[in-house]
């Protein structure tokens, strides 16, 4: 079971989590208001979150990326916890699960879900796998942004809603940073064990120090897009301003990586997840205490 738990990687499930929630609360005002889907939709991004960890395991092991040398935490197929054969079937599984909950989003929300559902089938396993590994030429980052940032609020405010609004866009962008900020501390701690194994992100393509400022980016450009969002009439002032609060903590995570390196960036990972936690949160409950009385 501690075998297992470690495959699943608990830590990152935030980054599914989060948008999912901001999504389904976004539309909480409205009459066709459904808290089947929203639970229906939880579950399916938290499958394809543990789809998309196990894929990276067993990829990344068998194509050679995952060696003794890693610093990052335990992998188990490399380690040898689980065989290989184990982690692939539990990774087709969780998609099988993935598809098979997703159908009552598809019934629901019809063909544009449909694509989606198709499109995050297919990332979940091209991130590490398939002939053109998405993290292994610079887009995991992008796949980040776009399946937990985008997809994943636009997407589940579609279901509730059957249409799409800028404030959903604006909150999939945000949050989507966010999870691209978790995947560059991922990248830029293994950048010596990625280069020699001819994995090249993000992070290897442009070295540590660019990576740094990309993570400041990341971590603070949210807070201008709500900012720019209630400025513009777009978000209401409760849910941007207690989302506001999570800034000290972007700031706190920011100083730290911008001095820390190696294996001493495992942490930050973690925390990284935890800040989109923090954000949806803040920025959910104040999107509730704005709903008409």
């Amino acid at each position: 079971m501690q075998s297992w738990i470690l495959a699943i990687r608990p830590r990152t499930l935030p980054a599914a989590i989060g948008p999912l929630l901001i999504g389904n609360i976004l539309a909480l005002h409205l009459e066709q208001f459904s808290y089947t889907i929203a639970c229906i939709s939880m579950l399916c991004a938290i499958l394809l979150q543990i789809a998309v960890n196990l894929a990276n395991d067993y990829f990344d092991f068998k194509n050679g990326i995952d060696t003794e040398e890693r610093v990052g935490p335990v992998r188990v197929t490399q380690s040898g916890m689980l065989s290989p054969s184990s982690v692939r079937n539990a990774m087709v599984i969780c998609l099988l699960l993935a598809l098979l909950v997703g159908s009552a989003l598809i019934f629901h929300g019809g063909w544009p879900i449909a694509i989606l559902a198709v499109a995050s089938l297919l990332g979940a396993v091209c991130y590490s796998g398939g002939p053109y590994p998405l993290a292994s030429h610079g887009l995991g980052e992008v796949a980040a942004f776009v399946f937990f940032g985008l997809v994943a609020v636009v997407g589940s405010y579609y279901l509730q809603a059957g249409d799409t609004s800028t404030s959903a866009w604006l909150l999939g962008s945000a949050i989507g940073m966010f999870n691209a900020a978790i995947m560059l501390v991922n990248n830029t701690r293994d950048i010596q064990t990625d280069t020699k194994a001819g994995k090249n992100t993000l992070a290897v393509k442009i070295g540590q120090a660019q990576a740094r400022v990309l993570y400041q980016a990341l971590v603070y450009l949210p807070f201008g897009l709500i900012i720019g969002g209630f400025l513009m009439g777009n978000l209401a002032g409760l849910p941007v301003l207690l989302a506001g609060l999570s800034l000290i903590y972007a700031r706190q995570l920011s100083g730290e990586f911008s001095n820390t390196s190696g294996e001493a960036l495992n942490p930050i990972l973690g925390r990284t997840a935890k800040l989109t936690m923090i954000f949806s949160l803040l920025f959910s409950i104040g999107l509730i205490f704005s709903l008409p009385m």
